[in-house]
């Protein structure tokens, strides 16, 4: 069963009563700062009076997972995509592959490792709702079942044609994201990402590059080798070891 979020912006009041909620649920420090990183899992901003949330977008097919080599990322059958840091190398192609840039690396930590909104899946888990969608006191922020949301965000927007942009955004971009929202202004004008690029899974492109890699790696090992063995020949020439030339010296 796959659930999801559905974030509506014409219902946030920009209390920022999910940012709190996520760094209590997380034990995240407090900070003044307005933008993702390892000490915020989710910002609200504010374009023309317009409150929005940035936060990882649960991607239905996420190239997190589709690049990581070590399986530190999972999409979980629930839909939140989960980060296990015992398994991670801190390679951060997590980061890199990500379309919305979500996954932030823990800089500052001695012990640095890979951070992004989880959708409180221990919560899930035992029955209850992500910590954000549970404060929220105007139910801007919705859990739920995602067909079950997808199927709210059309009948708003059947229903209320002046209020809402006429788009789902998460419902294709990236080939579909457990997190939805709806707004009353155009997606691009809140920051979103679109664009053809941006209708497919992105696996789909990263999977072009990740099929080179074999051929990368045995070209790269013949390359080093070869440069191993003229490095090597020329040492044994500077060094006099080749057949005949030291016999020919003591002779001389």
């Amino acid at each position: 069963m796959s659930y999801g979020i559905l974030f509506d912006t014409t219902k946030c009041i920009g209390c920022e009563g999910c940012m709190y909620a996520c760094r209590e649920q997380n034990g995240l420090p407090e900070n003044d700062q307005y933008k993702l990183s390892a000490q915020n899992y989710t910002v609200v901003k504010s374009v023309q009076d317009t409150y929005y949330r940035q936060m990882c977008m649960h991607c239905e097919d996420p190239a997190c997972v589709s690049v990581c080599p070590v399986g530190a990322l999972e999409k979980t059958e629930e839909g939140p995509v989960v980060y296990d840091a015992q398994k991670c190398i801190g390679c951060r192609y997590c980061m890199v592959s990500c379309p919305f840039s979500v996954p932030k690396y823990e800089w500052a930590s001695p012990n640095p490792a890979i951070s992004k909104c989880v959708m409180c899946y221990e919560r899930i888990q035992e029955g209850e709702i992500p910590a954000c969608a549970d404060i929220c006191p105007t139910g801007a922020t919705q859990f739920g079942k995602r067909d079950e949301l997808l199927a709210e965000a059309h009948r708003r927007i059947e229903e209320n044609p002046d209020l809402y942009y006429p788009h789902v955004y998460g419902e294709t971009e990236a080939g579909g994201t457990s997190v939805l929202f709806l707004s009353s202004i155009p997606f691009t004008e809140l920051g979103f990402p679109e664009g053809e690029e941006y209708q497919k899974a992105f696996p789909t492109y990263t999977w072009k590059a990740q099929k080179e890699i074999p051929n990368v790696v045995v070209f790269g090992g013949v390359f080093l080798y070869g440069l191993w063995w003229i490095v090597n020949r020329r040492i044994e020439i500077d060094n006099g070891t080749m057949s005949g030339t030291g016999k020919r010296e003591e002779n001389e």
